[in-house]
């Protein structure tokens, strides 16, 4: 297996998090792509994944595999281990729900305000912005931040008792936050709790070390 991605890009830090969950970070090749240089556009990388974004799941068959959410399900299902995915149809339906609450209110809603509303990765990269709707999707972060700390202060987890790929994404969605200037409330006292709980994982002390 290989993975082509940017090491500390929000959505390839999810895919690495999920592979050290299942411990077998060391079964898989990464390749850097070169994002600044705009790599992840070029004829050969869109002939990979014509989303033109990372990362990209490659399977030794030859097959490519792209979203973060299907190269999860891919991880989870090939490997054993906790599952992050759910098991029984109830788990795995609440799991979906609460990642892709994660995923489209926060960590994408971050990025739309990084990219759209900030200067993003640069002009060369940031061939068009539009304000206004990346400073509404800064408010439905922050929406969806207080969202978050309520569940919390009914479960350990974002779907229940048992970690999950929700608690990933919405654990990179924070970490984007954080790199973008989006405030993480302190008052948030649910979610700053889960937030350490989470970052002492060993599949994130050890991701951090390696980065660091």
């Amino acid at each position: 297996m290989k993975i082509h991605d940017v090491e500390g890009f929000p959505n390839p830090t999810r895919i690495r998090i999920a592979l050290a969950e299942k411990r077998v970070t060391d079964q898989v090749q990464f390749i850097p792509v070169d994002v600044m240089a705009g790599e992840h556009r070029s004829d050969d990388f869109r002939a990979r994944n014509p989303d033109a974004t990372v990362p990209c799941l490659e399977l030794d068959d030859g097959t490519h595999i792209s979203q973060c959410n299907a190269i999860t399900e891919y991880i989870d299902a090939a490997f054993d281990g906790p599952s992050l995915t759910g098991n029984a149809p109830k788990e795995r339906a609440q799991i979906s729900m609460m990642n892709m609450r994660a995923e489209n209110g926060l960590l994408n809603a971050v990025g739309t305000y990084f990219h759209h509303a900030t200067d993003g990765l640069g002009s060369d990269l940031e061939t068009y912005q539009c304000a206004e709707w990346g400073n509404k999707q800064k408010e439905v972060a922050s929406q969806t931040m207080t969202y978050l700390d309520s569940v919390l202060a009914e479960n350990d987890y974002l779907a229940g008792e048992h970690f999950s790929i929700a608690d990933i994404t919405a654990f990179a969605g924070l970490a984007f936050a954080d790199f973008a200037k989006v405030e993480v409330p302190e008052t948030m006292t649910n979610l700053q709790a889960w937030r350490a709980r989470v970052a002492s994982r060993p599949s994130i002390v050890g991701l951090t070390e390696t980065t660091s």
